[in-house]
């Protein structure tokens, strides 16, 4: 027995011996290539003068790809049509660029590739390479730079343009949305900060963009801007601080459509508010009609009843100075039914009404027909009030802590505008707990008055906000818990409402500021902050 222990312990020995010698064989593969591309010619030169070529090769001294160009490439003054790059999806030892615009003259260009230029193997970045010409006799050597805030959001976009046009005897305040800028450049994806170089003496108007289309002009549906106020002078020493915001779309109303029987869509750009919906066709004094909002489009609804036969009915439409005529072809169509439901979860907040909501206009609610009950089968006082625009019946009443209520709706309650009403519904919801909450309490310093106080989430939804024209203690009561952020709004024109710019105007958006800590609110927990503003 002791022999074959032995025995054993030698083989194993020796079994570990070969192992080892084994791996002091195997290669280690060496240390991780972290060194960029290196460029050995470029052709034409970089830097060049009196440049005609239309054809750049930029030559590496190994194989290299292009990743993310789109992203990455920026093109001062922009080329139209746009040069071809290549390789794209593929490794080569030099990059080319073939030149299908009609160059200006006595203009610098520069191609910015940021860091899209990388090597095959470990994708090592040759960083923010530029290249540099000169159609004219010297290449521009001024600069401007500064940095991008975003007026209301507490961070700033990534990639946003900066761009230059040039002030002369054709420019106007028009340019942008439909010509290319002289010069351009962008943050990116790492910096809010930018740097314009290149450019020759001038004046310029200088402004930002969240350019959404790539196309380098202003789409005020669908783009951010932000803009220097007065022209900048080249040279200069100054450094920039451009805000963003996203404008007031103009108003624009869409063309209507019958989308179930007695339903018309009139679908718009811009705010609902002040919009007026006139039927035109001679059965307009015949019938009665609701204006409703889509709460997720924007799209108001205009119910009508009895149903018209006729083949099309005619709308005039108004808002502010904006009138059209509009004209909706009608079909048969069936009409929807009277479905109510809770406009809640089973968990109702202290300060909100408990409501109900409809796919077809409230008409009418008879109080009598509705049984209101608290957990221990006590009838609670309420009131009804009618949204009419967001169709909703709100149920006003004074709610205790911890409690659970019961609302019972008998046949025949609730009527809508074509005389439907609902069968037996019940709902029933509960109170939390104040101890489930926190309360905030912000002292405002040098404040300009009015303001809007608001307590937003780290999505930067609105959780509850407060509107005050004095000094005093703005107080946030029954908070669920959580991380949030306070933001306060200079109502300057004292409209109760956020008012971003305007670049037609020339107006910048109203002022905003964040406290700079995050609030954590706690269950059962008062929080008191004094927020110290700058002047």
């Amino acid at each position: 027995m002791l022999k074959r222990v032995i025995n054993f312990i030698c083989l194993f020995s020796l079994a570990l011996v070969i192992i080892n010698c084994a791996n002091r064989g195997n290669p280690s593969g060496g240390e991780k290539d972290t060194t960029p591309p290196l460029i050995t010619k470029t052709s034409p030169e970089n830097y060049s003068t009196n440049f005609n070529a239309r054809e750049i090769k930029i030559h590496f001294d190994e194989y290299v790809k292009i990743k993310n160009l789109q992203r990455n490439l920026i093109i001062s003054p922009p080329m139209d049509p746009a040069p071809e790059i290549t390789p794209l999806g593929s490794a080569s030892k030099y990059i080319t660029i073939k030149i299908y615009d009609t160059l200006s003259p006595n203009t610098t260009y520069a191609f910015n590739f940021g860091e899209s230029i990388v090597d095959n193997n470990e994708e090592n970045p040759y960083q923010f390479y530029r290249y540099v010409f000169s159609t004219g006799e010297f290449i521009d050597s001024l600069s401007v730079s500064g940095s991008i805030t975003d007026a209301l959001k507490r961070t700033t976009e990534e990639f946003v343009s900066v761009m230059l046009y040039e002030v002369d005897s054709t420019f106007n305040d028009s340019v942008i949305y439909k010509e290319k800028p002289k010069y351009i450049t962008n943050t990116l994806d790492s910096t809010t900060t930018f740097s314009l170089e290149n450019i020759k003496a001038g004046k310029y108007l200088m402004m930002a963009l969240k350019d959404e289309n790539s196309n380098y002009t202003f789409d005020q549906k669908n783009d951010k801007i932000g803009f220097v106020d007065q022209f900048i002078d080249l040279p200069t020493d100054s450094s920039y601080t451009i805000e963003l915001f996203k404008e007031k779309t103009n108003f624009k109303a869409t063309r209507p459509n019958l989308i179930s029987g007695q339903k018309i869509a009139f679908g718009y750009e811009g705010g609902h508010e002040g919009i007026q919906i006139k039927m035109l066709s001679p059965a307009a004094d015949t019938i009665r009609h609701r204006i409703t909002k889509d709460q997720q489009t924007d799209t108001l609804y205009y119910w009508y009843t009895p149903k018209i036969v006729s083949d099309s009915l005619f709308f005039e439409l108004r808002k502010d100075s904006y009138i059209d005529t509009l004209t909706v072809r009608l079909k048969d169509q069936l009409r929807d039914s009277l479905r109510i439901s809770a406009g809640q979860s089973r968990t109702i907040e202290f300060d909100d009404p408990f409501e109900l909501e409809a796919n077809t206009p409230f008409e009418n609610i008879d109080e009598k027909k509705i049984s209101f009950l608290d957990k221990d089968s006590i009838a609670v006082p309420f009131s009804t009030s009618l949204d009419t625009l967001n169709n909703k019946y709100q149920f006003n009443f004074d709610k205790t802590e911890d409690n659970s209520y019961t609302i019972g709706l008998l046949p025949g309650t609730i009527t809508d505008l074509f005389g439907d009403s609902n069968d037996s519904l019940s709902y029933s919801f509960r109170t939390r707990s104040l101890a489930d909450y926190g309360n905030v309490r912000l002292n405002l310093r040098n404040a300009t008055y009015p303001v809007i106080v608001q307590l937003i989430n780290e999505n930067e939804d609105i959780i509850v906000e407060k509107y005050s024209t004095k000094p005093e203690a703005i107080d946030f009561n029954n908070v669920t818990p959580g991380m949030y952020y306070l933001r306060v709004i200079f109502d300057a024109n004292a409209n109760g409402i956020y008012d971003p710019g305007n670049y037609l105007q020339k107006i910048q958006s109203e002022r905003v500021s964040y406290y700079p800590n995050i609030i954590d609110v706690r269950a059962s927990w008062n929080l008191i902050e004094e927020f110290i503003l700058q002047d």
